[in-house]
């Protein structure tokens, strides 16, 4: 008896959970209905041709032209070159300015009593803007070759002048002989420095 009870239980749990099965996939969505008329199907007799294609957009613009590299390449070359020449002037200047000659001529301009009258008390060299303030020396100072050829402006409390100091030397070993050593003052009046360098500091 408990045999067959146990079957009985057995296929009616089997049953039921078919019964469940059944309840959630029996749902069917509707199917949409059947088409009442045949598609229009579109013929053509020729091959298609495809439209221009400026029909639809703007006609084209030329391209611009490629700009020339040189006008650059030139700006840059005129660049570096005003640049080098800067360095240098201001490098060779410098030069002038911190040798022995210079100071010499400085220190004799300083202690002559004629130029004090005409150009005043604190003679020194004029400053230059462009040189953040030191003087500009034209020209050459070679003691070796034994040529020495400088000019460069000089003023005092009451005006101002061009100085001028030329001085060679014939042979090595021997002294230099100075040939100039003048002011020409901007009112016109010319002044020859009485107090030569030293032979030695030149």
């Amino acid at each position: 008896m408990s045999i067959l009870r146990m079957a009985g239980s057995r296929a009616s749990s089997t049953r039921i959970l078919a019964k469940r099965t059944a309840k959630c996939f029996a749902t069917e969505l509707p199917r949409p209905p059947p088409p009442t008329s045949q598609p229009v199907i579109e013929t053509f007799s020729d091959t298609s041709r495809p439209r221009p294609y400026y029909a639809k957009h703007p006609p084209f613009r030329e391209l611009p032209r490629a700009q020339s590299k040189w006008p650059i390449a030139l700006g840059l070359l005129i660049t570096g070159v005003s640049g080098w020449a800067a360095f240098m002037t201001f490098a060779t200047n410098q030069e002038k300015l911190s040798s022995s000659v210079f100071r010499s001529i400085v220190r004799a301009l300083k202690a002559d009593p004629q130029l004090r009258e005409v150009l005043g008390e604190a003679i020194r060299p004029q400053p230059e803007w462009y040189l953040n303030g030191d003087p500009h020396v034209k020209g050459r100072i070679s003691q070796l070759q034994g040529n020495i050829d400088v000019s460069f402006r000089v003023r005092g409390s009451k005006g101002s002048g061009t100085l001028y100091f030329t001085s060679i030397r014939k042979e090595k070993g021997i002294p230099f002989t100075v040939l100039r050593f003048r002011v020409i003052c901007d009112d016109g009046t010319i002044i020859n420095i009485a107090d030569v360098p030293p032979a030695h500091a030149l």
